[in-house]
């Protein structure tokens, strides 16, 4: 979601981008996620480039290429560095981890977690279904069901989750075809295994430390290998709301 965001947002010519990540970012969608710039040095989603920065006086730099800054930075540090116009909390935890009103001009908060109007300006609803996309400026998101949305009419059993705490290990790649019952991985020797037959959309980098139950990949029962490398609808109508509350805010 959040590089869907950025994507949209730098289409738009809006290009003085900054992403703070974690050291080591928990994608699934790794072939669209602009935090793969973090262990690879740089990432290209759909033409957009984003480099990795050691800091903010790298950014202005990366800006003049033509392309999306990406730093390590959990804590957000940099934002009392840049002071930035817009804020987007796209952490998706389903709770607010710390981000306020005071943060930026304008603090645009996704999903579940954040009350419009008290610790951030907007929500986007991130919710499939009639509501995906509107912007709330008072109230707060649908709360997470924890079922994942359907595609092509398979929910829970198109995710992969880790089976324990440790180590995920795999030899998977995204955009593997992939059969139920097939062992995709392993987290500290329990087998990770395929419950439908589909190409492998997401998988969650190999030697990233997993806690029990989390997202580790995603199965898509479509089989269209080209998905993989591609935005989601999902992603692209939140993205697409984000670049309306922007304009909203700063096109009058």
């Amino acid at each position: 979601m959040a590089s869907a965001a950025a994507w949209r947002l730098f289409m738009a010519n809006i290009r003085r981008i900054v992403m703070l990540e974690t050291t080591m970012p928990l994608a699934v969608r790794r072939e669209v996620a602009f935090s793969e710039a973090v262990c690879g040095g740089s990432k290209t989603v759909e033409g957009v480039e984003a480099v990795r920065a050691a800091g903010a006086a790298q950014f202005r730099r990366i800006w003049a290429q033509g392309q999306i800054a990406v730093t390590v930075d959990p804590e957000a540090a940099t934002l009392r560095e840049i002071r930035p116009d817009v804020l987007v909390d796209a952490i998706l935890a389903k709770q607010n981890l710390g981000t306020r009103l005071s943060d930026a001009p304008l603090v645009i908060g996704l999903g579940p977690g954040f009350a419009a109007g008290e610790d951030v300006h907007v929500v986007v609803e991130t919710q499939r279904g009639h509501h995906l996309g509107r912007i709330l400026t008072a109230g707060s998101a649908e709360p997470n069901t924890g079922i994942p949305g359907a595609v092509d009419g398979v929910t829970e059993n198109r995710v992969l989750r880790a089976p324990g705490e440790g180590e995920f290990l795999s030899s998977c790649r995204i955009g593997d075809r992939v059969e139920k019952g097939k062992t995709i991985g392993l987290v500290a020797g329990m087998e990770v295994v395929g419950r439908i037959d589909g190409v492998l959309r997401g998988l969650i980098r190999p030697g990233t430390w997993v806690t029990s139950g989390l997202k580790i990949g995603d199965i898509d029962p479509r089989g269209n290998v080209s998905h993989c490398y591609t935005i989601s609808d999902k992603a692209r109508a939140i993205a697409g709301s984000v670049l309306e509350a922007v304009l909203r805010t700063y096109n009058r």
